[in-house]
């Protein structure tokens, strides 16, 4: 029988269809301790709170919840990922239009695509007397991986031209390792390609702009 009959007066409480009938109300509005375990608004909505929060929140709720903060979320992206962004995005969105927000905007969406970018690997630049309202990013790549190098490339313009003010243009230029060295010993045990200069090999760094 329903809990709700101890608030019915005392004829009611007595007629076995009136309690199976407040076992409805009941399952909706508090909840059902039963087997069946049923949750109800009460319970729901004494737990929204955790819901709000990106630490506590279930998974499935992290889209929606960076909806309300205007916030994209990549799909590449891991859990942990999802939840620290939408916790720090809303202090973020006071570095707006700033060098300092640009660049860990592009930390943040890069970091994905390139595990091994670092603050280093990022730089942006708007100390260049001419011309008015020009600044310059420059990424730092660990490898030259065509598939990799093509992603940040979209992802790093698609976040500046969201996140510069209107009146500004600008310079990307991507720098990636043109070189490495491998031993004779690590490649006669199969671990690498021998380098011959000007055959397979350049020096220095090659600026793709």
């Amino acid at each position: 029988m329903s809990r709700y009959l101890d608030h019915l007066p005392a004829p009611f409480r007595d007629d076995p269809f009136a309690g199976r009938f407040l076992m409805a109300f009941e399952a909706v509005l508090t909840g059902r301790d039963d087997a069946e375990g049923v949750t109800g608004l009460e319970q729901l909505i004494e737990g929204s709170a955790g819901r709000i929060d990106p630490v506590d929140t279930g998974e499935d709720f992290l889209p929606w919840l960076a909806g309300w903060v205007g916030l994209s979320l990549r799909a590449d992206w891991d859990t942990d990922t999802k939840r620290g962004l939408i916790r720090e995005i809303v202090p973020l969105y006071r570095q707006r239009g700033t060098l300092a927000g640009l660049r860990r905007m592009l930390e943040i969406y890069l970091r994905p695509l390139d595990d091994q970018v670092t603050r280093d690997d990022v730089v942006v630049a708007d100390d260049f007397e001419t011309p008015a309202h020009y600044f310059q990013v420059r990424l730092t790549l660990k490898d030259a991986d065509a598939g990799r190098l093509r992603r940040v490339q979209e992802t790093a313009r698609a976040i500046i031209d969201r996140e510069k003010p209107a009146h500004t243009f600008y310079a990307l230029k991507i720098v990636v390792p043109a070189m490495r060295l491998v031993s004779e010993e690590l490649h006669a045990d199969g671990g690498g390609e021998l380098l011959i200069l000007g055959e397979n090999t350049v020096l220095g760094t090659h600026d793709l702009t």
